[in-house]
């Protein structure tokens, strides 16, 4: 199966040049101040699943903290080369199996998500889909699954995900958007992205000149999962975002070592809101290959949840869910 490293390197080209990515751990690690101890086995997580990280995102990193949860977010390990516990598979939401087209994926009634790009920002090393064949499915272009959505007049909303569509040049997405304009039964558009986050200066002129001119109601659903990715200049960026109309909502993995405490997902949740992002789902992890250390059981996650119920008002509680293959919506843990 396709790695998405290699769907990186010959697939669409990102926005920006590589000169805003470090791809090599071993550089991380030297920008931190770290153990050079690290790096071995970095290194060899890597050549399984490729790093990236943008330099914007490294700058909010704590130097000389090798817990740093900004930092364990991106940073191959070695327990991403061992053999995890059963049931931590390639496709552990069932991604394939709800393949209608090429690159669409038609789960739940009345939506359909777009798979656009390959190419991401950061390689977040829990991401359900970094075993998913991207070359098979965006090679073809986009013909087949445009004509996949003028024939399913059921669909109202598309989703364009990937990878990140962000990492997309804006002609390119407005183009897209255009396309889906003119199918007469699509009513919303909805944004899966984290490059606001890991860049945010990809909110630019551009990008907010078409969403403010398309005639989709637009959602733009960021990722982030913890408070300290959100400064100054992600905060700006999302208010730019919102200037054009756009509803802004998060969606969060609940990650161990990352915000698998109450108080760290109590301050997610105000800083989002602080920013004009309403708190959206709070994911359990999905089990893919290679993330097993990442788990958080689904009984300390309903702890968890109970207290954020407990400090927070209701709208700044994120729904706890998972994702089932074969099911017709997420399942929710509360």
């Amino acid at each position: 199966m396709l790695m998405r490293t290699e769907s990186l390197s010959r697939g669409p080209s990102a926005w920006r040049t590589r000169a805003d990515v470090i791809t090599d751990p071993a550089e991380l690690i030297d920008l931190l101040g770290l153990e050079s101890s690290m790096k071995p086995a970095a290194r060899r997580a890597a050549e399984l699943f490729g790093f990236r990280v943008t330099r914007s995102f490294a700058s909010r990193m704590c130097r000389g903290d090798p817990l740093d949860p900004l930092l364990r977010q991106v940073l191959p390990v070695m327990e991403e080369t061992l053999d995890g516990p059963a049931g931590f598979v390639g496709d552990p939401v069932g991604d394939l199996d709800a393949r209608v087209a090429p690159g669409v994926l038609h789960k739940y009634p009345g939506r359909a998500l777009l798979v656009v790009t390959g190419a991401c920002g950061t390689h977040c090393r829990y991401c359900f889909r970094r075993h998913f064949p991207y070359r098979e499915e965006i090679r073809p272009g986009t013909a087949a699954a445009l004509n996949y959505l003028r024939n399913t007049p059921g669909i109202t909303e598309v989703i364009l995900s990937g990878g990140d569509p962000l990492t997309l040049g804006d002609g390119r997405l407005s183009g897209l958007v255009s396309e889906l304009e003119a199918i007469p039964y699509i009513k919303h558009l909805r944004l899966h992205t984290r490059q606001p986050v890991f860049d945010p200066a990809r909110v630019n002129d551009s990008l907010l000149d078409w969403m403010r001119s398309t005639g989709l109601r637009p959602v733009v659903v960021i990722h982030a999962n913890h408070p300290n990715e959100i400064d100054g200049d992600v905060a700006n960026a999302l208010g730019r975002l919102s200037s054009t109309g756009a509803v802004l909502l998060n969606q969060s993995v609940l990650l161990r070592g990352v915000n698998d405490d109450t108080e760290t997902l109590v301050r997610l949740s105000q800083r989002l809101f602080e920013v004009g992002v309403m708190p959206y789902y709070l994911h359990v992890l999905d089990r893919v290959r290679g993330a097993a250390h990442f788990l958080v059981s689904d009984s300390t996650a309903r702890a968890l949840h109970r207290g954020l119920r407990a400090s927070l008002p209701g709208y700044l509680v994120p729904r706890l869910a998972r994702e089932d293959p074969g099911m017709a919506s997420k399942t929710l843990l509360v």
